[in-house]
């Protein structure tokens, strides 16, 4: 059964001014039910993550200014948030999410989780519509209790993953691969293990040619047992913040290939959603539905 982490508490802790796109939190899954992609039956309500856990990424400072609401105006500036108590509580339960989704995922192949990618929280700050960094928690929970030993993290959001990258710099147990725009936020780029830098426009040829030669030589190349695939949908032409020039047909098929080569290798894989700024939510809704649909016929 495809697993899919999701509660109200995605979208509702957010104000008025922040909801679009982030309705898409709620209206993601009544389009699956509605369309019959998946039944109530494939949600579960995570709970609220552990400060162990969050603690096996992010520096303690940090999160003691983050759990009292202590940011500068600045640090929250960052952010993009409005900081709360209701918003901590939200980032704790979406990361919770994403560590659930790997424990099914290692016994169902693949799970999904509705929000996540929060690939701009770094060790110490957050950035970018993200406090803390889910994968990055995540991958440290699957190799801290010895369920991987190699992880994979595919970033195809448009941003870099540069929080994700800042956090394993030094660490040879996790490869971050994030293919990106050069001219888009953040600004100044870190290093990722491998980083591929997308010009403006880039179409679905060019993107999808560039995917299908690297994915499958990473996976032979660095043999990864675990992937987290950061699958945002602000790659598409459509997309206010985006600037590349992806059609719907395309990121979905971007998709298939990231879906395909982890069904193929045996190995399993939780999609985290990422951005997706579209002016019409129905753009966003479909593509980030895409996904959903392409897991369940792989796997399921």
């Amino acid at each position: 059964m495809l697993k899919i982490a999701w509660r109200k508490e995605y979208t509702h802790p957010l104000p008025d001014n922040h909801r679009f796109p982030m309705e898409k939190y709620d209206l993601l899954p009544e389009q699956l039910i509605y369309e019959g992609t998946v039944s109530s039956s494939n949600f579960f309500p995570p709970e609220l993550l552990s400060e162990e856990n969050i603690l096996s990424v992010h520096k303690n400072e940090y999160w003691q200014k983050l759990k009292n609401l202590m940011l500068s105006r600045k640090e929250e500036r960052r952010t993009g948030f409005p900081l709360s108590a209701a918003l901590v509580e939200r980032e704790r339960i979406i990361n919770q999410g994403t560590i659930d989704a790997a424990n099914f995922a290692l016994k169902y192949g693949a799970a999904m989780n509705i929000a996540g990618g929060t690939h701009h929280a770094f060790t110490d700050r957050g950035e970018g519509f993200c406090l803390l960094n889910d994968i990055a928690i995540a991958a440290n929970y699957l190799l801290k209790n010895k369920k991987s030993e190699k992880v994979l993290i595919v970033d195809l959001d448009v941003h870099q993953g540069n929080g994700t990258a800042e956090i394993f710099k030094n660490n040879p147990k996790v490869f971050t691969f994030s293919m990106h725009g050069k001219g888009n936020y953040p600004m100044h780029k870190e290093n990722s293990d491998l980083d591929i830098e997308l010009e403006d426009k880039t179409d679905d040829k060019t993107y999808l040619k560039i995917l299908r030669e690297v994915l499958p030589r990473l996976i032979q190349e660095q043999e990864p047992d675990f992937i987290f695939f950061q699958s945002g949908v602000d790659v598409l032409a459509t997309d206010k913040l985006g600037r590349l020039g992806m059609s719907i047909a395309g990121c979905k098929e971007r998709d298939k290939i990231v879906f395909e080569h982890c069904y193929k290798n045996e190995i399993p894989v939780v999609a985290s959603m990422g951005g997706g700024y579209s002016e019409k939510i129905a753009h966003i809704i479909d593509a980030h539905a895409n996904t959903y649909r392409l897991a369940q016929d792989i796997y399921f």
